[in-house]
């Protein structure tokens, strides 16, 4: 059964490999924006992560056809699809779809018009291109893994937001864009994405702070990074956390005030030796109450004070609720596709392979 997909890219018509990580992710980017995602699979192959088809999030919204990617009538019926097709992704090591028969040359040969994007780890050149790797490895080499932790530590690696689906959303803005690109001028292109390039991209800011003498190599240092006693996380008396980020002058007395301190440390904080001593203050305060107490005394007020909330917690939270962060469908909960449009929804366009495909041109 098919449903009719109302987003801003309804009725663009996407080809993805199959894999994990930043390519699915991208997929689904592109499906909740009302694209027509066919993903393909390779035959006899099991699902690259075994995770039941209700909490797949990656790949729900998408048609799913398996195909034999190393016969010849396999990759003939991939190019007649291709060929239909405006937006290829894949995100397969340098130089696998190009042995397959299905790299770029090969795709814009059948499809001039075709964007294709692909996104690897470290690239598709450069010494390590080959190499085999994952989220750490590649925000390893760009700053970002080092700037990560807390003060006297080790760096702490940030799940694989940064790499991984920070590629992915790369992936996703570019093929974006030169589809816009492709529909003006009749010539597709490819778009390259790394998850290092998006790594090193994402600490555009961090890199002028540091060439302007503003941000210290030390971790747990800056004003950013826990350092600064009005931005960082403070346990509550029951063992819960708290996110703090009063870090104007007056985001700060709002939370002095909040906490029933002297409102001389907001004031203090301009020097780095009075930080260690005002953090000490902060913390002893909070600790005389329950993380939802604070939350309530706090609330409605500049103080800048959240909760730290597990994912359990998160979907229920009054805001979560009120903007809809999250959907529920027969008790299996997701966060809910971003950004939002003023005209149309974000809701996927999916059919049964058949379907698609006669629909495409080529059953």
């Amino acid at each position: 059964m098919m449903t009719e997909g109302k987003g801003p890219l309804a009725g663009v018509r996407v080809v993805e490999f199959a894999g994990i990580g930043p390519c699915p992710f991208s997929g689904m980017l592109l499906a909740q924006m009302g694209a027509e995602v066919l993903r393909i699979e390779r035959a006899g192959h099991a699902d690259y992560l075994p995770i039941p088809p209700q909490f797949d999030f990656l790949n729900t919204g998408k048609t799913r056809l398996a195909v034999d990617l190393k016969s010849p009538e396999g990759l003939a019926r991939l190019m007649d699809i291709i060929a239909t097709a405006e937006i290829v992704i894949e995100g397969y090591r340098p130089g696998v779809m190009e042995r397959l028969g299905l790299g770029p040359k090969d795709c814009h040969a059948r499809n001039p018009r075709l964007v294709y994007g692909r996104v690897t780890g470290w690239g598709q050149d450069g010494p390590y291109a080959a190499e085999a790797g994952h989220d750490i490895n590649y925000i390893a080499i760009t700053g970002a893994l080092h700037a990560i932790g807390p003060a006297g530590g080790p760096p702490v690696p940030p799940l694989n937001l940064v790499g991984d689906f920070g590629g992915g959303v790369y992936l996703c803005f570019g093929v974006a864009a030169a589809l816009a690109s492709a529909r003006s001028t009749g010539r597709g292109q490819v778009v390259e994405t790394a998850m290092v390039d998006a790594a090193a991209h994402l600490m555009t800011f961090l890199y002028g702070l540091r060439q302007a003498g503003l941000w210290s190599l030390d971790r747990g240092d800056n004003e950013a990074d826990g350092g600064f006693p009005f931005y960082g996380v403070y346990q509550a008396g029951d063992g819960g956390w708290l996110a703090v980020a009063a870090a104007e002058m007056k985001f700060r007395l709002a939370l002095i005030d909040g906490l029933g301190l002297d409102r001389d440390l907001a004031k203090r904080a301009a020097s780095r030796q009075a930080w260690p001593d005002i953090r000490s203050q902060l913390a002893e305060a909070f600790a005389t109450r329950s993380r939802d107490e604070w939350c309530d005394l706090l609330a409605g007020t500049d103080a800048c004070v959240s909760p730290i909330l597990h994912m359990d917690e998160a979907p229920s939270n009054p805001h979560a609720v009120a903007r809809g962060l999250f959907t529920t469908d027969n008790g299996v909960v997701r966060p809910a596709p971003a950004p939002r449009f003023s005209e149309g929804s974000s809701a996927p366009s999916f059919a049964e392979p058949g379907a698609l495909l006669e629909r495409w041109g080529c059953p």
